[in-house]
């Protein structure tokens, strides 16, 4: 009877092992995003790209972890509200996240990811029909209820970390192969531009939104 008991529990647990496995993998699409400027900012979202290469350790049933080094284009887009003036700043970062890893499913995987992630400013470029410089004296510019001073201020922290979240489905169509779609909110917890108490902003947070296609290998 004791050695049935032993052989039952030991069939139990080989049954419910599960084998742990490393994949790399690549994404890329498209970036959309703004910033939280206190004083508000009219604007709109800024589109530009984003990818990257990914390392990812599965030991658990349903729970890994994810490594993440990227390239993502942000800024914002000035809205000018029905006035014929075009203004949008992109900015550059390589970026670095390690990411939670939660998954269901055998075929279709559906997965959420969540983490801490850092980027580091690599630089920027300004798309405007107007100098920026020279708004004030632009006869029809609206200068009055606008704050404006945003355009004129550089990216002067380099380093940008924040809190990233996605979700989205993978399809494994082999053994060591998958592909998959992801949709990933970030949200910047430093400040982009100046924000001590002389400075005219008080927050310049980043937030985007992306959208990825990406491709898994299973090295082990």
């Amino acid at each position: 009877m004791i050695l049935l008991s032993l052989l039952t529990v030991s069939s139990a647990s080989a049954q419910t092992h599960y084998d742990a496995n490393v994949a790399i993998g690549a994404k890329a699409g498209m970036d959309f995003s703004r910033v939280f400027f206190t004083p508000h900012v009219t604007q709109s979202f800024n589109i530009g790209y984003t990818g990257g290469i990914m390392v990812r350790y599965v030991e658990e049933n349903h729970f890994g972890i994810i490594g993440e080094l990227g390239f993502a284009q942000r800024g914002w887009k000035e809205n000018f509200e029905g006035a014929p003036y075009n203004y949008a700043r992109t900015t550059d970062y390589a970026e670095l996240a390690a990411l939670a890893h939660v998954f269901f499913g055998r075929r279709a995987r559906f997965f959420f990811n969540a983490g801490p992630q850092v980027g580091l400013f690599l630089g920027e470029k300004t798309k405007a029909n107007f100098n920026p410089d020279e708004m004030k004296t632009l006869p029809d510019f609206p200068n009055v209820n606008r704050i404006n001073e945003q355009m004129l201020l550089p990216v002067s922290h380099k380093i940008d970390y924040g809190i990233s979240a996605a979700a989205g489905v993978e399809f494994n169509f082999t053994k060591r192969n998958s592909i998959f779609v992801e949709c990933r909110f970030y949200f910047g917890l430093s400040n982009i531009m100046p924000s001590q108490r002389a400075d005219y902003f008080n927050g310049s947070n980043q937030m985007s939104l992306s959208a990825t296609i990406g491709y898994w290998f299973r090295v082990k």
